[in-house]
């Protein structure tokens, strides 16, 4: 019968020691070049758990430690970046909650023409034109050919040589202009 392979106490420790040594190291330059690189708090103490976690796990030695953590804390980033998706039209429609009690679509697809229904619409499409009037022209026109005229990102990045993650992104930043500008549409209408 074979024995179990132990570590030994001291190298234990050791290992423990250097670890603690290498996160109390590095955790505020790693968490200061996060922030730089994500919107949000929470999304950065998270990628910097995983960079931790990813070191505590490794087996294999490293040689050049900052390179290595930064290198692994970069690409942590870029797959939290890609996971994301693209926010959608439909999503300027609802509450932060999923509910709405005022719903824009109602408006677009109600078969009854009456002079409530017209002007409502006529607000709602007078408020979108000088919202993306207000956007950067990039995001502007990301915006409108991505979601009105319904041309891929695959396609918008082979046109214009940027990177479908550019593309993305400028997208959401107009979405998220949008949706404020129609939310505060919406409030007044529900305020009256």
């Amino acid at each position: 019968m074979t024995k179990a392979l132990t570590i030994p106490i001291p190298m234990a420790e050791a290992r423990k020691s250097y670890i603690t040594e290498v996160i109390n190291t590095y955790s505020k330059r790693l968490m200061g070049f996060i922030r730089r690189r994500v919107s949000s708090e929470a999304e950065a103490e998270d990628i910097l758990q995983d960079v931790f976690y990813q070191f505590i796990g490794n087996t294999k030695p490293i040689e050049q430690l900052t390179a290595w953590l930064f290198t692994v804390t970069r690409n942590k980033i870029t797959d939290r970046q890609r996971k994301h998706k693209p926010e959608l039209l439909e999503d300027i429609y609802v509450d932060a909650d999923g509910e709405s009690s005022f719903d824009w679509s109602d408006m677009f697809f109600n078969e009854t023409d009456n002079p409530e229904t017209e002007y409502l619409r006529s607000l709602f499409w007078e408020t979108l034109y000088d919202a993306l009037n207000e956007l950067p022209a990039q995001q502007k026109d990301i915006f409108i050919l991505n979601e009105i005229e319904g041309i891929p990102f695959k396609t918008l990045s082979e046109q214009t040589g940027e990177s479908i993650n550019t593309l993305i992104s400028r997208k959401r930043y107009a979405v998220l202009h949008l949706r404020e500008r129609l939310g505060t549409l919406r409030d007044e209408l529900l305020n009256r």
